[in-house]
């Protein structure tokens, strides 16, 4: 029923790019460390870099857990489900980093996200993420679920931040500069993104 696949092309590839959302998870080494589970979305802020290799935008929220456990043991699995047309499920296990604004490439990452104002939505890093494990699965138990549109309180609730007072906004959540389980989060004090 399922599937592993090489790379990420063809057939696969469109249906990772045509999804509106995908989750992430990540967890630290910690037997009784947090798991964590986030959906994401935005159109525009994911992309496919080459075969084995996709990324996404890291925006402004009250957490930073999958950046901590990246930083601490790069373990992540990306999940795509169909919830219009065929029933799929795909999932790449890989290898994930952070990408932080002040890292040289930075700039060069974000050209693979022209569809997108970072500056509307707090841009904390990219995500860059290396598969070592690309699978599908059926997906018959996914229900039809129907996109309207993009929410649009991320980038209202963000975009009248800038550097300065996303930095405090930062310092001001007790789980941005360190995780639920205290690994090192997002580096603070955060580096104005006009710099890249």
């Amino acid at each position: 029923m399922g599937k592993v696949y090489e790379r990420i092309d063809g057939r696969l590839r469109t249906f990772i790019e045509e999804q509106k959302m995908f989750f992430t998870a990540t967890a630290p080494l910690a037997g009784d460390g947090t798991v964590n589970l986030s959906p994401k979305g935005l159109t525009g802020s994911f992309a496919v870099l080459d075969e084995l290799t996709v990324a996404y935008l890291d925006f402004a929220g009250s957490n930073a857990e999958t950046i901590a456990h990246l930083r601490e043991n790069g373990r992540i699995t990306l999940m795509w489900c169909a919830f219009t047309g065929p029933p799929n499920i795909v999932r790449v296990h890989g290898r994930g980093e952070p990408v932080f604004r002040d890292d040289p490439r930075f700039p060069a990452l974000l050209k693979h996200f022209p569809d997108i104002d970072v500056e509307d939505h707090g841009l904390r890093a990219v995500i860059v993420v290396t598969a070592e494990l690309i699978r599908d699965t059926c997906g018959y138990a996914v229900p039809f679920m129907d996109y309207r549109e993009d929410r649009s309180l991320h980038a209202s609730r963000f975009q009248r931040e800038d550097d300065e007072s996303l930095d405090r906004y930062f310092h001001k959540k007790e789980h941005i500069a360190s995780s639920i389980d205290g690994l090192p989060g997002l580096p603070l004090p955060l580096p104005p993104l006009s710099s890249t």
